[in-house]
Formats: C-alpha cells, sequence, structure tokens
C-alpha cells in the first residue's frame, strides 16, 4: 500500500474550510498532498503551498493547469485524487475534467452550482467508474451511523415520523455588507445558486434524514423567508416533507436563529420508539423504547454495545471526545479505501460508507423542489 497522492482545488489562505478538509485528509496518513492550485490569485496559491511545503513546481496558477499537467506525469508522482473546496459556482467544471482525466474526486457539498450540472457529474461517474465522495460531514459520526444501524435492525419499528432542525445564527446581521468572504459569496445567487440557507445547511438536514432512515424524500411543502433587509438569497425556511412508505416529518433551516452555532439535530420515531442524535453533543445517541427508560448510547472503541458499522469509524476510547475533523475523517479514510478497493478491483466494505454522487444529486433536487414550492405555495415531488 502507498498513501494516495493528494491534489487541492481551493482552500488557499483566508478560506474557511480548506484546511478542515487537509487536515481530515491527514488524520489516518492515507493522503499525501502533492500540489494544488489554492486560489484564483497565484500569490495567495503560492504562499499557500510555500506554507504547505509542496514542490513549487506542482503549485498551479489554475485548475485547469493542474489537472493537465498532472495527467501527463509518471504514475509514480502524478496525484491520485482531487479534492475541491471551491465555492458552487466552481464545483462542476473542475470535477467534470478531473473525471474525465480519470482523476476520483471528493468535493464540499453542495454539489454544483444547480441540478443540470449535478446530474451531468452523476452521468460521468457511472461512465467511468470512478470514486466519487461529497463532504455531508455529519454522516460520518460514529452515533450517527448508529442510528442508522438502529433503524435498519428494527430496533423501533416501523417508522412513522421524523424531524431534523439545523439552525445557525451567524448571519443574523447583513454581514455581506461588511466584505467578509464568506458572506460574501453564500449570499450571492451567482456564487452559490438559487438557495441561501437551503443550499448551504438544508442539504446537511435532507441528507441526514434520508441516510439515518434509509428512506428517500419524495416530496415536500416548503415556505422559506429572507429575513435580513439587502439580502439576495433566502436566510430561513420550513419544510414539510414525505419519505417512501408514507413517513412524515418536519425540515428547519435559518441562518438567523440569533446565538445558535452548528446545532444540527434529528429525531426519528417508529412503532416502538424513537431515537435523537444532536451535533452539540455528537458522541450521545437516545434510545427511547416505549414503555422503558431512555438509553444512552455512547462513541467509543471499547463499547462492546454498539454495532460494527459504528465501532468502524470509531477513533477514541470511551469517555474521550470524538469531534468535527473525526467525523471529516471517516469520510476521507472511507473515500481513501474505496479508492484503492477500485484500483484492485475489491468491493467496498459495507462498514466504511461515505455520501457518493447520487448523495450529491439528491442534494440538488432538494434545493429545486424547496425554492420551487415556496414560490408556488404547492407540494412539488422530488
Amino acid at each position: 500500500m502507498e498513501k494516495l497522492k493528494l491534489g487541492m482545488i481551493g482552500g488557499g489562505d483566508g478560506s474557511f474550510i480548506g484546511a478542515i478538509h487537509r487536515n481530515a485528509a491527514y488524520l489516518d496518513n492515507y493522503y499525501e498532498l502533492v500540489c494544488g492550485s489554492f486560489s484564483r490569485d497565484f500569490n495567495n496559491s503560492l504562499e499557500t503551498g510555500k506554507k504547505l511545503f509542496l514542490n513549487p513546481e506542482r503549485i498551479y496558477k489554475s485548475y485547469e493547469d493542474m489537472i493537465d499537467q498532472e495527467s501527463k506525469l509518471d504514475s509514480s508522482i502524478r496525484m491520485d485524487v482531487v479534492s475541491i473546496v471551491t465555492p458552487n459556482h466552481v464545483h462542476f467544471d473542475p470535477a467534470f475534467k478531473a473525471l474525465n482525466k480519470g482523476f476520483p474526486v471528493i468535493i464540499d457539498k453542495p454539489m454544483t452550482y444547480d441540478s443540470n450540472q449535478a446530474l451531468k457529474l452523476v452521468k460521468v461517474v457511472n461512465e467511468t467508474g470512478l470514486p466519487f465522495a461529497v463532504t455531508h460531514t455529519y454522516t460520518g459520526y460514529p452515533m450517527v451511523k448508529e442510528a442508522k444501524q438502529l433503524i435498519q435492525s428494527g430496533k423501533i419499528g416501523k417508522l412513522r415520523k421524523v424531524a431534523v432542525e439545523y439552525p445557525q445564527g451567524w448571519l443574523t446581521s447583513n454581514l455581506e455588507s461588511t466584505k467578509n468572504k464568506q458572506a460574501s459569496w453564500r449570499t450571492d445567487p451567482k456564487k452559490s445558486g438559487i438557495a441561501g440557507s437551503m443550499g448551504d445547511i438544508g442539504t446537511h438536514a435532507a441528507n441526514m434524514v434520508e441516510y439515518v432512515t434509509g428512506k428517500k424524500i419524495i416530496k415536500l411543502f416548503s415556505k422559506v423567508n429572507t429575513v435580513v433587509d439587502g439580502r439576495k438569497l433566502e436566510d430561513d425556511g420550513n419544510v414539510l416533507i414525505t419519505l417512501e412508505n408514507n413517513i412524515e416529518g418536519n425540515l428547519m433551516t435559518s441562518q438567523i436563529a440569533t446565538g445558535e452555532e452548528n446545532d444540527l439535530k434529528i429525531r426519528v420515531w417508529g412503532e416502538n420508539g424513537g431515537i435523537e442524535w444532536k451535533h452539540s453533543s455528537p458522541n450521545t445517541l437516545l434510545l427511547k423504547l416505549n414503555g422503558s427508560p431512555n438509553q444512552i448510547y455512547r462513541s467509543g472503541v471499547d463499547n462492546s454495545y454498539l454495532s460494527n458499522f459504528s465501532l468502524a469509524n470509531c477513533r477514541t476510547p470511551s469517555g474521550h471526545p470524538e469531534g468535527f475533523i473525526e467525523a471529516f475523517a471517516n469520510i476521507y479514510r472511507n473515500f481513501a479505501l474505496s479508492i484503492m478497493n477500485h484500483k484492485n478491483n475489491k468491493k467496498d466494505r459495507y462498514e466504511y460508507d461515505y455520501p457518493t454522487v447520487n448523495d450529491g444529486y439528491r442534494g440538488m433536487k432538494f434545493i429545486d423542489a424547496v425554492i420551487e414550492s415556496s414560490k408556488k405555495k404547492k407540494w412539488i415531488n422530488l
């Protein structure tokens, strides 16, 4: 086995998520960063590459140059996989070009600027057979995986209802008017797409529902709001959702929930009980069985009562916290194993799952449906 040689597009000095991706990739020692085009500002890219101890010859002026030049290098030194950590409007083109040059791709969410681009990526992934991952980070938490396993095992019985919420407060004022880089592009329809909060965090909430329950959202009714004066995209919204098997639910996202951080929370109820997980206490999963005291499940590599699915993604002994970087790293590690399996014509193991191009496409269809439903004031099928 050799480390996978990683190339990165985006993530230069001043970026929000680039360092998180790199730290996650490094955690299990499966990747070595060998090249990058970290910014449209080449000086920024050079400075970032210097801090990361890269060969200056492999710090590229553009992602087009990087993909083209790396594809011409000998297989012993060229990159094996591309990580794309740019704003939404610079997701599709580098991903499409990389796949067509034979490089697997791991990309930040939402997967693309719009659903048409997403569908094109689905097609090229299917045509090439290359591994492709989307960093819906929260599915990397061990207790989210345990929730999924408990539901699949029938522990809480036939599913009846689901509720998910993702409140943030960081955009409670017109932060984009202060030239805050992250606020500026996330509230700009030319860069973010047709949705604000529903694209940025609503896709996480929708992905969490489908991942944990194993059921797809088939239709929805939404009302989105632009609360802050002068903002171009919605910053708050509520959605009624219907999943397969007539499972009803609701989904809420808000980036103007003053005082909130990133408190994603999901609850699922079945005939025999329910489960509850929240991001503010990610090591804990509550199991609420009818007629019994609530049970507290805790993550940890020495917890014999957890499923193998969860334990395969635990890193620390019981009582020691696992956090955002570890959840992110689970996606990077599991994707690395998938790339290695692809090279050796082996099948992926169930325990080492990750969000795929199809999950990314589902997220883009969710955005379309939410915005259309709110405009037309009617139920929309996904």
